[in-house]
């Protein structure tokens, strides 16, 4: 994530870096989600707090962005003009199913969902129809090739890097088409 924020400083947007206390102290077992929802709500917080003036838009990488998302659709995060989801895990792995996205029927700001396409964690057409059927905005964009960590195979021949900087390009320019 520290490359995905350099480049997207270089593209002209901001980030807030943070970790969930489970992560701080090393440990493997998530924290409960009540908890991760208010580390969420601080991270926005301080977000608001030390860029003012700058648009705000929240989401995350594969666990974060789903706690970022839960936590919006329990109480809007304040300022919050829309989320951007890195690998959203849909469901867990072998299991397809849409349930840990139901709580997305709840979100009202426009959504950014960008997906591999070998995404163990996110099966395409199911991917395609929950997002399809969320009421507020959503976007879906997919990486050809990737996937949960937007890794692609040595015989695509592309790099992790030039994926990284596609996908960031991507967001950059949703972030940019928020009103």
């Amino acid at each position: 994530m520290s490359a995905a924020a350099q480049e997207l400083a270089v593209l002209g947007i901001a980030t807030l870096r943070y970790q969930f206390p489970y992560m701080e102290r090393r440990g493997r077992r998530p924290d409960p989600p009540s908890l991760c929802h208010q580390t969420v709500r601080a991270a926005v917080a301080e977000a608001a707090r030390l860029a003012p003036g700058l648009p705000l838009v929240a989401g995350g990488r594969s666990f974060g962005g789903r706690m970022t998302s839960q936590a919006q659709a329990l109480a809007a995060l304040p300022a919050v003009r829309g989320l951007a989801f890195l690998g959203f895990p849909l469901h867990p792995a072998g299991r397809p199913s849409d349930e840990r996205a139901r709580h997305l029927a709840q979100v009202e700001v426009p959504m950014l969902f960008i997906q591999g396409t070998r995404d163990s964690l996110a099966e395409r057409a199911l991917m395609e129809a929950t997002v399809a059927g969320l009421r507020a905005p959503a976007t879906i964009h997919w990486v050809e090739g990737a996937d949960h960590s937007f890794h692609v195979p040595a015989r695509s021949g592309r790099t992790d890097a030039e994926i990284r900087a596609g996908l960031l390009e991507v967001l950059a320019a949703w972030v940019d088409s928020l009103p």
